[in-house]
């Protein structure tokens, strides 16, 4: 199929800026031929997650699937449970730290960011 997209079939990458990530892009032009949007789940360790970094001309999403977050964006800071979402602007400085055991989240870029990372295993 080629709108359907199963996290399962996805390779991971380990995004830069991050630790104890993983990331499995499911929407972006390689997968679905999405050429404005891209969204990816993150499956991060307690304690690592996103360093702080920003996306020059690139605006994030993040929705918190499960586990528990620490957030920074710019001056803000916040902690995040499943069910909410947060705002990274473009060219802002922000930090996403995992406060539980592990955490599942979707991340939307627009436009897409279309990162490489170094891939790992399946």
């Amino acid at each position: 199929m080629r709108y359907l997209v199963r996290q399962s079939d996805i390779t991971p990458y380990s995004p830069a800026n991050h630790t104890g990530t993983r990331n499995f892009r499911l929407i972006g032009p390689e997968t679905v031929g999405a050429k404005q949007v891209e969204v990816l789940i993150g499956e991060i360790e307690r304690g690592k997650g996103a360093l702080p970094h920003a996306h020059p001309g690139i605006e994030q999403v993040c929705y918190l699937l499960e586990g528990q977050a620490h957030v920074r964006v710019g001056e803000e800071e916040f902690d995040m449970r499943p069910g909410e979402a947060c705002f990274f602007p473009a060219d802002v400085m922000h930090k996403f730290t995992v406060t539980s055991e592990r955490a599942r989240v979707m991340v939307i870029y627009a436009p897409p960011y279309l990162e490489k990372g170094a891939r790992l295993a399946p």
